[in-house]
């Protein structure tokens, strides 16, 4: 069963939960390609034209990371797909994402801008000088909708910070919203891989998830600005499992949450937004009337 936030005969506009891979996975794994044409075969109200030889056309037009939960477009037909592809290439879907940090950031609002290149070896990204072979250039706009004391949520450090974010992503890099928020100092709340880069006192996104050996210095495009002071993340960081002295307990969902979605109709040109409310987790702590 899937919750469909919008549908007709060249869309499906779906909210995937986290957990579910957002294209075809390997093996049993679940994922939403599947689901999608289970629905579109069995209950669609406008299903695309069906052959008994092939199961129905479901096009993957983004992508969001296994834990995230999140609105997400697919095509049904190629030349829809075509369309929406075409728009993320010119900029003209914007994606919004809700996201918890640990800690504040600097200014209440800004822009990041870093080059960030995919490790191959660990399936991760690193933030990197924008001379590097093969980096690509990463920016988004945040804004802070809230801040609030952890209290329980943090036993060793009740006093640390949380903040509620609201960010719009202007390009879509691997991982991009996390590696750039801990390369800046404010980590997501719940992400193991790229928040233990605080207590590493490495690069962010590095092969061990941490910052180099420039520690202190910004690299030429900025990053790194607003660290946390090192005491700081390290409790944030021994709240969850799996980090560098954790404490025992079941590791605590990704406080990320793409919330809002928004792109014109391939057919009619009619903009279309759909939008969810970001829920569980760390965002319990938050007042939800935030999000309007």
């Amino acid at each position: 069963m899937i919750t469909v936030l919008y549908e007709d005969s060249d869309v499906i506009v779906v909210e995937k939960p986290a957990g579910v891979e957002s294209q075809s996975a390997r093996g049993f794994e679940p994922d939403m390609v599947s689901r999608i044409r289970t629905h579109i075969h069995k209950l669609s109200p406008t299903p695309s034209p069906k052959s008994t030889n092939h199961p129905p056309y479901v096009g993957v037009i983004h992508r969001l990371d296994k834990p995230v939960r999140g609105v997400m477009v697919y095509a049904k037909n190629q030349k829809s797909a075509a369309n929406l592809s075409a728009q993320i290439q010119e900029g003209k879907m914007r994606k919004i994402y809700a996201a918890v940090v640990c800690g504040k950031p600097v200014d209440n609002q800004g822009a990041y801008v870093d080059y960030l290149l995919k490790n191959q070896g660990n399936s991760g990204s690193e933030i990197v000088d924008n001379s590097v072979d093969g980096a690509k250039r990463a920016e988004l706009t945040y804004r802070v909708l809230s801040t609030v004391k952890a209290g329980r949520w943090m036993a060793e450090n009740p006093e640390m910070e949380l903040s509620l974010l609201d960010i719009e992503l202007m390009t879509g890099r691997y991982h991009q919203i996390r590696v750039q928020m801990a390369g800046h100092g404010t980590p997501l709340f719940g992400d193991n891989r790229y928040g233990n880069s605080l207590v590493s006192g490495k690069r962010a996104g590095a092969g061990d998830g941490g910052f180099g050996e420039d520690q202190g210095k910004a690299p030429e495009n900025g990053a790194g600005g607003n660290r946390m002071d090192p005491g700081t993340a390290g409790s944030c960081m021994k709240y969850r499992a799996g980090g560098p002295g954790a404490v025992r307990g079941p590791r605590q969902p990704l406080a990320l949450c793409a919330r809002k979605l928004t792109f014109f109709h391939p057919s009619t040109g009619r903009e279309i937004t759909c939008e969810i409310k970001p829920s569980g987790g760390a965002f319990g702590l938050f007042d939800q009337t935030l999000f309007g």
